[in-house]
């Protein structure tokens, strides 16, 4: 009797020092939304010649974003069949340009301009050819739409990538959020395409950072052309971007078949102008011009030193100065081009941090 009242004690205070015991925490801990504010190096000579990166005050750049972007950027389910991402028509190796004349759609049609490349973008004021969008985000928001282009409608776009096993946790890090939306879809690739910077080519370390035994006689004597008998830098300037933000008519034909401009303004002053391209990395954007009508570098430097049509309409300021044309000789040519190629930029083209993620 007394050996059962005795367990009898044991097993009500176990029990009762047991009940004292704290349950584990099973409440799930809440994810905090913390992205990490980033900002791209850039040389200082940059910012003397043009500032500091310029990039809407609703979108600043953090590291979530950057990525989600360079990962939106190589996604296919952009496109309405799942086959084309950005990076189909702007390949890194080709200075994030297509080297096809025209870049295909998903419905097979070719487009009628020369995808344009993606380099230092976030110091311009317009893009596309004809200048219609005044943003990144803009600029980034129109592909998936265009019916020659990925063919696409943004409630699919977003269904998709809501479905997905990795985005929604992606945009909760980059926006605090995981619903899927088209703003900031497109905020988060801009957030890319601004990292894409290109400040390191020969001429870099040539011109601006002053190291005057890397260039051959040939390429002093091209970028001697380049500012002086030829005034290319009457629109591709020498303040870094070798680009202006206007833009001309550089008298490519006497009646032109595109608008180019006007098709954005109405205007017909603006008839026959396209936007100025930057010049780093020209050695592999090929083809040039918004046609692709010129295959090679020397094509276009011929065209400028004796081809450039005279009469035609909203020719820019610049171009009658040519008179019957700059009439280069050969040697002249041969060293502009030689110049011309000392802007590629090599780590741009290889950088692991702007190719597909894995």
């Amino acid at each position: 009797m007394k050996k059962l009242t005795v367990i009898t004690i044991i097993a009500v205070l176990s029990a009762s020092i047991y009940a004292c015991k704290k349950d584990p925490d099973t409440t799930p801990v809440a994810e905090v939304y913390n992205p990490t504010a980033i900002a791209v190096t850039v040389p200082a000579w940059v910012k003397t010649y043009v500032g500091d990166m310029k990039h809407p005050s609703d979108n600043p750049l953090t590291a979530e974003g950057v990525y989600l972007g360079r990962k939106l950027f190589y996604e296919k389910m952009l496109s309405n069949d799942m086959t084309m991402s950005c990076a189909t028509c702007h390949k890194q190796e080709n200075g994030f340009d297509d080297p096809r004349p025209f870049s295909q759609g998903t419905n097979g049609t070719f487009g009628d301009r020369n995808a344009m490349a993606i380099i230092n973008l976030a110091w311009d004021k317009s893009f596309f050819w004809d200048g219609r969008r005044a943003t990144l985000e803009g600029q980034a928001h129109d592909p998936v739409t265009n019916p020659i282009e990925m063919a696409n409608n943004w409630p699919d776009v977003v269904k998709r990538l809501q479905n997905s096993t990795v985005y929604p946790d992606l945009f909760f890090k980059a926006f605090g959020t995981r619903t899927v939306d088209s703003n900031l879809v497109v905020k988060a690739i801009a957030q890319f395409e601004r990292t894409l910077v290109s400040y390191n080519s020969k001429f870099d370390k040539y011109y601006y950072n002053g190291d005057t035994t890397i260039f051959t006689q040939q390429e002093k004597n091209g970028l001697a052309i380049f500012k002086g008998k030829g005034m290319c830098n009457n629109c591709h300037l020498m303040n870094t971007q070798l680009a202006d933000v206007e833009f001309r008519n550089n008298g490519l034909d006497a009646n032109p078949k595109d608008d180019g401009h006007m098709k954005h303004t109405g205007l017909a002053t603006d008839r026959g102008k396209f936007k100025v391209p930057t010049l780093r990395n020209i050695a592999n954007t090929a083809p040039y011009m918004h046609d692709s009508r010129f295959k090679t570098l020397e094509e276009v430097v011929n065209f400028y030193s004796s081809q450039v049509q005279q009469s035609s309409p909203n020719i820019d300021e610049h171009m009658p100065d040519f008179g019957t044309g700059l009439n280069l000789t050969t040697q002249e040519k041969a060293d502009l081009v030689a110049f011309l190629k000392t802007l590629t930029d090599n780590d741009f083209l290889t950088n692991p941090n702007f190719s597909e993620p894995k």
